[in-house]
């Protein structure tokens, strides 16, 4: 196998998933998870997990910064 052959076997590997994640990205079901997504930088509140996240990395620190 020749470097042209490897070369060509790439791309349309490369090309072959670039369809496949731009199908599943444009695809019905993942519109809700992406306008839920969009909408996060304008919350009020932060996710209920990230203040459950930062609740127990300043109890194991014992200090608040």
């Amino acid at each position: 196998m020749d470097t042209g052959t490897l070369n060509g076997i790439v791309t349309i590997l490369l090309i072959v998933a670039f369809v496949g994640l731009t199908l599943w990205a444009y695809s019905k079901g993942r519109r809700e998870d992406f306008d839920a997504a969009a909408h996060l930088p304008f919350a009020d509140d932060p996710a209920p997990e990230v203040e459950r996240a930062t609740e127990k990395r300043h109890d194991k620190g014992g200090r608040k910064p």
